[in-house]
């Protein structure tokens, strides 16, 4: 099936991903070229450095595109490629393409999977395009800008039965792990609250207009979102070495509310068993200038509350469990069973997860789905067909979670809503809060 690369997203065919074959170069490499996972790249910043990075390391995978809306970008992430097979031929061939749109590389129908690391605004419609076209998706989390996208791209997986893996990492930490199944498993007790610690939601974006050097497509860098003149803020030009500050901006991103609350409502989701559902209310802080402090509330009566101070902090009626990356302290009854918050305090992570696993895990009824490479995990489901450990409505719904807790913030108004539809309760929300205006000719 011919695809015309200006006409490809208004297609609902999906398309069938071709073999790719690779020089006979390589024919003597572990993994054979015809069974290698072949990836293209979307957005090509810090975060698609590093996760291109980890790709190469699987011999499994061949990276034959990337794309960047700045020139400099995406040549240095086609050189890293390059490089990388170069100096392991047998790995790969060293021929990846740079492009500028990211449509050119949902086009190619040799290209199975396709890792997605743009500004939030950017996820869904190429995460979409790839599903409609055949191919799996790794996107970074938040998975979407809002929430009408999570159920868009929740439909789009259900439809194509395409593979898709959200970057909500966490969950292939052995820590978050034990720390839900702690809780899962009733061993602190019924939950009475959860406290999440990240940042703000986000704001208007107000930045004076810059000077921009040549070698940046700026109107596809902003695509559906509002077209405003350049600031490096948003996209500092060529390669960096910090994560740009679009996503402190609501146009673009979500605030530390959708950056790290992505991370971290994602694991209280995941303690509390809602995978699959979601608070049925969300009630902003009575000081309407206040940038913590909404509390969402679950159908059991839980409530998850932005502030505290320890990452992810449970608590039950015969203990608490707390837990951050490379951090973990559990308590029963008043007594600090097992833990490791600073190194200068003695002990280690892996012991104190070892501790637990053995005392209080060894034959608990509720096991946990245990991924110990998030990455690995993606690629193994490709292959087997199996949902990745954040799929879509992991991702989705834990995304849903971060729009409605800024919605909350940016109308200061109690939110109702249903998560087993996906919708506001009569009253308890407006529909414009569901969605964005989309700059044409972009849309979902």
């Amino acid at each position: 099936m011919k695809t015309s690369r200006r006409s490809f997203l208004k297609q609902a065919a999906v398309l069938s991903a071709a073999p790719f074959i690779l020089p006979s170069s390589v024919w003597a490499a572990k993994t054979k070229p015809n069974d290698r996972i072949v990836m293209g790249f979307i957005g090509m910043g810090k975060q698609n450095h590093w996760l291109l990075e980890d790709f190469l390391q699987h011999d499994r995978c061949q990276v034959v595109a990337v794309c960047d809306v700045d020139t400099t970008r995406r040549t240095a992430a086609q050189a890293q490629a390059n490089e990388y097979y170069k100096n392991k031929p047998g790995a790969g061939s060293p021929d990846c393409k740079a492009y500028n749109d990211f449509r050119e590389i949902i086009a190619r129908d040799d290209i199975n999977a396709v890792c997605i690391a743009t500004p939030d605004h950017w996820h869904t419609i190429p995460a979409i395009a790839a599903l409609r076209s055949g191919k799996d998706v790794y996107c970074e989390k938040p998975l979407t800008h809002n929430i009408h996208e999570s159920i868009a791209i929740m439909d789009a997986v259900k439809e194509t039965k395409g593979i898709l893996q959200t970057g909500s990492m966490q969950r292939s930490m052995e820590e978050f792990r034990v720390a839900c199944e702690l809780v899962r498993n009733g061993i602190i007790g019924k939950i009475s609250r959860v406290e999440c610690s990240f940042g703000p939601p986000g704001i208007p974006c107000d930045l004076p207009e810059e000077t921009m050097e040549p070698g940046l497509d700026w109107n596809l860098w902003v695509g559906p979102g509002p077209m405003r003149p350049y600031n490096s803020v948003l996209s500092p030009r060529g390669v960096h070495d910090h994560y740009p500050n679009w996503r402190t901006y609501k146009e673009y991103g979500g605030g530390a509310v959708c950056d790290w609350g992505a991370h971290h409502l994602d694991i209280a989701q995941w303690g509390l068993g809602m995978d699959h559902s979601g608070p049925v209310e969300v009630r902003p802080p009575d000081d309407p200038k206040a940038t913590s402090g909404a509390v969402l509330t679950y159908e059991n009566g839980v409530k998850v509350i932005h502030g505290g101070g320890f990452g992810i902090h449970f608590f039950g009626e015969d203990g608490e469990v707390k837990v951050n990356r490379g951090q973990f302290e559990f308590w029963l009854k008043g007594k600090r069973i097992a833990g490791f918050v600073k190194r200068e305090e003695g002990g280690s992570l892996d012991a104190a997860i070892q501790l637990v696993q053995k005392d209080f895990l060894s034959n608990v009824k509720t096991k946990l789905y245990v991924s110990r490479d998030h990455i690995r995990n993606f690629l193994d489901c490709v292959q087997s067909r199996e949902k990745p450990i954040t799929n879509e409505e992991v991702g989705g719904r834990s995304a849903i979670c971060c729009h409605l807790v800024n919605q909350a913030y940016y109308n200061h108004a109690l939110i109702q809503w249903k998560p087993k539809k996906m919708r506001f309760a009569r009253g308890g929300g407006k529909p414009e809060w569901l969605t964005r205006d989309y700059r044409a000719p972009w849309n979902v």
